[in-house]
This record gives C-alpha cells, structure tokens and sequence, in this order.
C-alpha cells in the first residue's frame, strides 16, 4: 500500500513538472505576428480620462524604413471628470512613411465630453511606422491643449520593425 502511494504521488509530480516546463517552454517563445492587439486601458493624470481598444496590422512591409501598409484603430475614449467644461481626450501621433522615406507624423485626436458614457473611434492609416497615444482630460476646444500634446509621455502602441 505505501509503495502504490509513493508511485501515485511521484506520478503526480512527473506530471505536474511536466506541465510547469511545458507552460513555462510556451511562454519563452516568442508569440507570431499577430494581426489584432489590444491597447490599453490607459488613464489620463488623475484618472480623469480613460482610452481602451484594438489595434489591426496588416501588409507589414520591411523595406529601408519598415511601416504596416494599412493600420486601423478603433477603440473607446470616457471622460471621468466630473466638471462639464472639462472632456477627455485620446491624442494619438501617428508617424508614417512618406513618398521620399521620410518620417513626419501627424495628430489625430478623440474627445468625449459625456461624463461616465463611452465615446467609440476607428480610423485608419497608411505606411505607418509607429503609433503612440496620449490620454488626456482637457477643455472643450476644437484641439487637445497644449499642455495635452507636450506634457508628460507618450504610449508607445506599435512599432514597425
């Protein structure tokens, strides 16, 4: 009887080291390529603002200076500030390649002036070379403040490479 329990907690152990290595094994290799990614949640200071979605990749082209051919993004921004002069912002920077392998950017931003109701976005870009955002809580203006663009980090949320 002692020696049938000794072999079934040994086989117990085989078998959970086993699955240990073989998890660990999976997590050490790198994923694929992946097409969709999610992003987020990412808060704006003071938790004032929330961004969350996904992000599609496709055609990734790795010539002198790599850029997905079509990327889109899609997601929700929410303004939690209570104040109703103040909305939130997802601010992204989109750098792209252009025609003479050059990288400029440009802003495309996101307000939400609905305090706790989510405001849903898509957009899409072409030759993208990196997208990076900025959650932010700012006035009702046409255009995210200053303080939004140039204050603080931005996330990087793809990278071409």
């Amino acid at each position: 009887m002692t020696i049938s329990r000794s072999l079934a907690v040994l086989a117990t152990a085989a078998t959970l080291t086993t699955l240990a290595i073989s998890t660990d094994a999976q997590a050490a290799t790198p994923a694929t390529d992946s097409a969709v990614k999610t992003w987020g949640p990412y808060y704006a200071p003071g938790h004032a603002a929330k961004a969350a979605g996904l992000l599609t990749v496709s055609g990734e082209d790795h010539a002198d200076i790599p850029a997905a051919a079509t990327l889109k993004v899609s997601g929700q921004v929410y303004d939690y500030s209570r104040r109703s002069a103040t909305c939130g912002w997802a601010v992204f920077r989109i750098t792209y390649r252009d025609a003479k392998n050059n990288l400029p950017f440009k802003h495309h931003s996101v307000r939400d002036c609905t305090y706790r109701t989510a405001k849903r976005f898509s957009f899409e870009y072409h030759d993208v070379y990196q997208v990076e955002l900025k959650v932010c809580a700012g006035g009702k203006s046409a255009k995210p403040s200053l303080n939004c663009l140039y204050a603080g980090t931005w996330k990087t949320l793809y990278l071409s490479k």
